[in-house]
């Protein structure tokens, strides 16, 4: 049995380990909740955007000319890859590069999360450039990484944009998902699949009447699109910082529970112990008082 100056020096540590984990369970309870509402702030715009591309959708287009639709061989593919910065946060990044080792065919990385730039260096992938966004998801920041992905895209560097994130589904539930951005096969399957991924359900007109696009629906088209891939990133980066949030709240809860299971555990050896000592002294007293 560990001596009592033993058991107290590992109930302090236990004790000073709860009270940080603690401490790091409400912050990130903290981040998750202003997550989630500046997700569930965008939703309104992304609304409108939808709506308005499924008005284009009914207009006569000549969707062969928009280079973001259409399909082309896929020589290179374009990965985003949405980690953290930080670790303790469970098995969160661990499966998200579980995805990207499944990735056989030649692509290029772009990466956003210092832990996913640490990954695709160390697996030597041929990493393109990676972006800082901070907890506070700066829209701006976003539509730099967006920018010069979709850059990249038009000039043939890489022929689809896929974004590898954990999808936020609740506190407890974070699913890695792939998810193709470009190019897009149709503006009508562009619009499924937005209600599938987002639950946001573009609105058609209701009747039969004319819609005139200004200075054609060609040109909106063209305008509209690019908007609406930044959108979509963007969506996508408050996705993964609510579930980085949540997987650090609940790995942070989960090692408190354990400190407390393992402190009551050392307080009851300690216990044990110490009455083991006072009852080895009562005997040698015993002992002495009766030899004498």
């Amino acid at each position: 049995m560990a001596s009592t100056r033993d058991i107290r020096r590992r109930i302090k540590s236990v004790k000073n380990t709860r009270q940080i984990t603690k401490a790091m369970e409400l912050v990130a309870a903290s981040k998750m909740k202003k997550a989630q509402q500046a997700a569930l702030a965008s939703r309104p715009y992304a609304q409108l955007m939808a709506n308005m591309l499924a008005a284009l959708s009914n207009a006569p287009l000549d969707e062969s000319m928009h280079p973001f639709l259409g399909q082309r061989e896929v020589k290179t593919r374009g990965i985003l890859l949405l980690s953290t910065d930080k670790g303790l946060c469970g098995p969160l990044n661990s499966n998200l590069f579980k995805l990207v080792t499944e990735i056989k065919t030649p692509a290029k990385y772009y990466a956003v999360g210092r832990k996913g730039v640490q990954f695709l260096a160390r697996t030597k992938r041929d990493m393109v450039a990676d972006f800082q966004v901070t907890d506070r998801v700066v829209f701006s920041d976003v539509k730099a990484a967006a920018e010069f992905l979709i850059k990249q895209y038009l000039e043939g560097v890489i022929d689809t944009i896929e974004v590898i994130y954990p999808r936020y589904k609740n506190t407890l539930v974070q699913e890695s998902r792939v998810r193709p951005v470009l190019p897009l096969k149709s503006l009508r399957e562009f619009l499924v699949s937005v209600q599938s991924e987002t639950g946001i359900v573009a609105a058609t007109p209701a009747d039969d009447r004319e819609i005139l696009f200004e200075p054609g629906a060609q040109q909106v088209l063209e305008a509209l699109l690019p908007f609406y891939i930044h959108r979509q990133i963007y969506q996508f980066v408050l996705s993964a910082k609510a579930s980085e949030h949540s997987a650090r709240m609940v790995a942070m809860k989960t090692a408190k529970d354990n400190a407390t299971k393992i402190l009551g555990e050392l307080t009851l050896e300690y216990n044990k112990a110490r009455q083991a000592a006072i009852t080895q002294e009562i005997l040698e007293i015993a002992a002495a008082a009766f030899s004498s």
